[in-house]
């Protein structure tokens, strides 16, 4: 979990992984928006809840391996970066992830509701833009941590 990973910085290979999850996130989604706009509302609902399975999945995997690996100090231990920089953008993304997070389960759980209520494709822009923002700010972090 701790060997240097495959991006070629000096990050951990779980970092890596959670990484290049992240980065291809929105594309995962976009993928699943074109279920939805073929009328493949089946495939559209399992791929949504596949997605969001694998990530829980990967966010307690990298939960887990920042824990073990002493947590944000000592990943900033190397960065050319300032704390008070790294810790900032740190905390936008987190604030961005949790609130994604939280919404796609709500949109999840009562997809069938926001059907009838014609809220789905407002409340799905909404949860994609915040997808999209979360691996931004993600890949920044990475950058931030492991690049400069």
């Amino acid at each position: 979990m701790f060997e240097v990973g495959f991006l070629g910085t000096r990050a951990p290979i779980f970092m890596d992984i959670v990484t290049l999850i992240v980065a291809l996130l929105p594309f995962l989604i976009t993928v699943n928006i074109m279920f939805a706009k073929s009328k493949k509302y089946k495939l559209h609902a399992f791929a949504q809840r596949l997605v969001f399975v694998v990530t829980i999945i990967v966010l307690v995997y990298f939960e887990t391996g920042v824990r073990l690996g002493g947590g944000f100090n000592a990943f900033m231990d190397g960065s050319g970066v300032s704390h008070g920089y790294a810790f900032f953008v740190l905390l936008l993304h987190i604030a961005i992830a949790t609130i994604t997070l939280v919404l796609w389960a709500i949109a999840i759980f009562k997809a069938n509701k926001f059907l009838k209520t014609g809220v789905h494709k407002l409340f799905g822009r909404i949860l994609f833009i915040g997808i999209v923002l979360t691996s931004l700010s993600g890949i920044w972090v990475y950058l931030i941590l492991f690049v400069y």
